[in-house]
Order: structure tokens, then sequence, then C-alpha cells
């Protein structure tokens, strides 16, 4: 028994803590409450406004009370419905002033609540949150098990393996009803309610989408889908950059050099898991990293703040992360205009940014930026591009800019400012992004013009020098000529140097 006041019956009055979590029904029905149970009406029509909306916690909340009016006839609990009558910016607010006027116990698992209430005198029982498990969800994963997938009307699947080697594994042959799907989203949202670690990022009329530990879940419902879906992905592995094998050249600019950093990659391929991992490691060097995120799914020390862009507008982000002053932010999944101006104005600032970004190839990632900021500003705000495909590092661009003839144009005076992409790695040119006329241009430089080019440097030596080996990589051209077959070096480089002014590429001649 918790309390009874030796004249008279104790009154109870919960605040919507302990209703949605089902700590107020699990008192009742372990008899640990005798009394009057008092439930504001301000509350029920809150949770039924959030229900109306098509929010999940008012929906909750409603079952929640209907089961606690079942356990208070079972358990003997007198149950009565009373209004308080005056408005409060919080129903939580309203209940506790209530508890105070009426001598009753306030009921609560919120801290908050807790403090507020006994700096008011009020008397308080106060229910620690504790970890709810998520056994109807955590059956389906094993150690393999990357995400699973339930849906109302098909069998439960999941996907077993690692980015970019995964199978399609059916977990059972029967298909799953509304009401177990339901049931396991509704565990799911009291977990998410009463566990510390835990964060419901968005609570949309169809949808809800939640962190709650390693696990990120979304939840989809009618009339948004076409059924109750639940979708959950838990990262296998958390590595450190350090298990990439990352050439030691690429971990000096990324420590050294790279503070306009894009990570792209297709859906599901571990570009989220890499930036988890850089930004780890630049903590490790002693920068101040934070995040942005949506939802925030990265599993960083507490020295990294993560921000989330539900609860903040860019304009608040942009305040924040100018003021506190991070060496690094890294922003992920960048997808709105209002994202990449975001990353812009951050970056342009000085701040160091390691944007995250879809992308099916790395030139793509790019090319995002174009038609968003003017062309000659993307070196300044991206300087390096890492492509992430199968959770392994398969290509690194550097992004500089230059004054040129493009590639393929022949007269001088359309030489201009030219982008040029390059594979880190090698130094090789792979593309060029300039404007012409009123149009960008974006040319991958490898094997364009190559033949003709061939064909007319064959044609000019072929009279002095007919077994030139030629060798042409991007804007590089290669000519090995045998020392005696030579019969005049000056003539053939001043020609050679004609055909270099001409076609913006770099020749060299090497005697053999």
């Amino acid at each position: 028994m918790l309390s009874v006041k030796e004249f008279g019956v104790e009154v109870y009055v919960p605040d919507s803590s302990v209703v949605i979590d089902g700590t107020l029904r699990r008192l009742i029905i372990d008899g640990k409450i005798e009394g009057k149970l008092i439930i504001l009406r301000e509350m029920i029509d809150q949770f039924e406004g959030m229900a109306r909306s098509g929010k999940t916690l008012g929906v909750l909340g409603l079952e929640e009370l209907r089961l606690i009016k079942t356990a208070c006839k079972t358990r003997g609990v007198g149950l009565e419905i009373a209004s308080v009558g005056r408005r409060f910016d919080s129903v939580d607010a309203l209940v506790r002033w209530y508890a105070l006027d009426v001598g009753g116990t306030l009921i609560t698992s919120s801290r908050t609540q807790l403090l507020a209430a006994e700096s008011a005198g009020i008397n308080v029982l106060f229910i620690p949150p504790s970890r709810t498990r998520i056994s109807l969800l955590e059956k389906y994963f094993d150690r393999w098990t990357m995400s699973v997938h339930l849906k109302e009307g098909a069998p439960p699947t999941a996907k077993k393996g690692r980015p970019g080697h995964w199978r399609l594994e059916i977990l059972g042959e029967e298909t799953m009803t509304r009401e177990e799907v339901e049931a396991i989203a509704d565990e799911i949202i009291e977990a998410a309610r009463t566990t510390p670690d835990a964060m419901i990022e968005v609570d949309r009329p169809g949808s809800t989408i939640i962190q709650l530990g390693d696990y990120r879940i979304v939840i989809t419902r009618p009339p948004m889908s076409d059924g109750w879906e639940i979708t959950a992905v838990r990262p296998l592995v958390k590595p450190r950059l350090e298990d990439y094998r990352l050439p030691d050249k690429l971990l000096r600019r990324l420590e050294e050099r790279a503070e306009g950093i894009l990570i792209a990659g297709a859906p599901g391929m571990g570009k989220t898991t890499f930036a988890q991992a850089l930004a780890e490691y630049y903590m490790r060097k002693a920068k101040i990293v934070k995040t942005i995120e949506s939802p925030r799914d990265m599993r960083l020390p507490p020295e990294v703040t993560q921000y989330s862009k539900v609860y903040a507008d860019p304009d608040e982000l942009h305040d924040i992360l100018l003021l506190s002053r991070p060496d690094y932010t890294v922003f992920d999944e960048m997808r709105t205009d209002r994202d990449f101006r975001l990353y812009v104005d951050l970056r342009l600032a000085g701040i160091g940014m390691i944007g995250v970004v879809h992308a099916t190839s790395p030139i793509d990632a790019v090319q995002r930026f174009i038609g968003r900021v003017d062309l000659g500003v993307i070196p300044s705000i991206v300087d390096t591009v890492v492509f992430i495909e199968e959770g392994e590092v398969r290509k690194v661009y550097e992004v500089t800019m230059t004054v040129k003839l493009p590639t393929g144009l022949r007269e001088a005076e359309l030489a201009r400012p030219v982008i040029e992409v390059k594979n880190f790695l090698t130094g090789n040119l792979e593309f060029e992004i300039y404007t012409f006329g009123e149009q960008t241009i974006v040319v991958p430089v490898k094997g364009v013009g190559i033949s003709g080019l061939e064909q007319r440097l064959r044609r000019i030596l072929s009279n002095v020098v007919p077994t030139a080996d030629i060798r042409i990589e991007g804007s590089q051209v290669n000519i090995i000529v045998p020392r005696e077959d030579l019969r005049s070096i000056k003539k053939v480089r001043r020609k050679l140097r004609k055909i270099e002014n001409e076609y913006g590429i770099t020749i060299n001649l090497r005697l053999v």
C-alpha cells in the first residue's frame, strides 16, 4: 500500500507521463493504490485532440485510460473525472495545481514535474521511468540482421548481411494481422516515451519516426500508407575510421586540408556509418564536432552534440553553430534547398563541413550544388568528395578551380574558369565543369575527343617520327620516341607546344 490517510480516503491525481507509459495501470493492478483516482477531463481532451490529428501518442493515451477504468473496477479503486475550469499552457501544469487544490498526491514519471511539485509543497509519488524492452520487435533480430520489415497482410521479412552484400529473408510463413503490427507499434511508442536514450523524432498523422537506442524505427499507417507498416533498422557494427584502411595520403588530407567534405553513395551503402566514424575520428583529434541530423541516428560519444532538424529551423541552427564555432559539423541526409543553403552558409563562415548526400556516382554529389550556388563558389565549399559503395570507400575526388581552355575546345580565346574534378589518389582529371553561354556543362574528360586528338598527333609526327608511341590519359599526353628516330628535337617541341595551346592539354615528350 503506497499511502492511505489516517482520516478519509487518499486522493491521487496522475499526469500524462504515467498514463501513456502504462505506469498508472500497473500500479492499480499490483494493488499499490487504494482510495480515489481523479482523471482530469482536460487530459482526456488533449489525448483526443492528438488522436484526431493522427498522432499515435493520443491514441495510446486514450487506450490506456480505457484500460485504467477497467483496472479500477477490478481492484475497487474509485475513479472520478473532474475538470479544473481554468486554462494553462500545459495540461501537466493543470494537473499539478489541481492536486494542490484538493490536497491530493500527484503521480508522475517526469523529473521536471517532480521538482515543480515539490517546490510548491505538493505531495508527489514519483515513479522513475524504466527501460522498457521491445521484445515483440527484438525477437525478429539476430546478430546478422540489418533491418526488419513488418507489414499487415504480409509475412515478416529481414535484410541480413552487410551493406552491399545482403539477402532478404522471410521470417515466417504466416502473414501479419493489423492487430499484431499495431501491438508492436504500441510497444515501441511506449518504450520511446519511457526510455532515457529514446526520442520520438517525428509524429505526423500518417507516420512516426523514432530513435530507440540503436534502432531507427519508422511506423506508417493508413491513410498515408495502404496498411500498418514498421521498418526497424539497426547498425551491425560501429567501425572506427582506421577500420576502413584508408591510404595514408587520404588520411593526411582528411586531417590537414579537407574542410568541405561530401560523403556520397546510394541508400543503404554505409554513408552515415562512415560519417559517424569520421566524426569520432575528428573528436579523438581534439576537434569540436557537432551534427545536424533528421532523425538523430548516429551513435556518438557524449562529447559530440547532436542537433535535430525536426526541433529547430535552419536559422536557429545557423545561429547556434556560428556562436558555438565547432571545428567540424556533420550534416546528415542533405536533401532540400534549405539544407544545402545552411551547409553553404556555415562552410563560407569558416566551419568545417561534412555533408552526407544520396548519389549514384561521386560526380552526382558535386552536381547537387549546381544551380544552388554560383559555379565559382563550389570549390570553396566542397573540396573533397568521398564515394561509399558496399560499405567501403570506392573513390575520392578533389575539387579545384583553374583558368584554362576546356578539354575539346580549340580556340584559345575560349579559355575560362574551369572546375576540375580529379581522382585524388591518382591525380587524373576525370571531369570538368564550366559555363558555356548560359548553360553549365559537366564534361567527363577521360576518353572525350581522344581519338581525333591522337589521329592529329600521329599525323603531325608521322613526317618526322613514324615510330612514336602516343599514350593519352585525360588531358595528359605522353609521347615516347626512340632517340635515334628524332632528327630535330626543337622542331618537334615547337609543334607540340602549338598543339598544347590549341587543345589545352599537356604533352610530355620522352626519349628512350
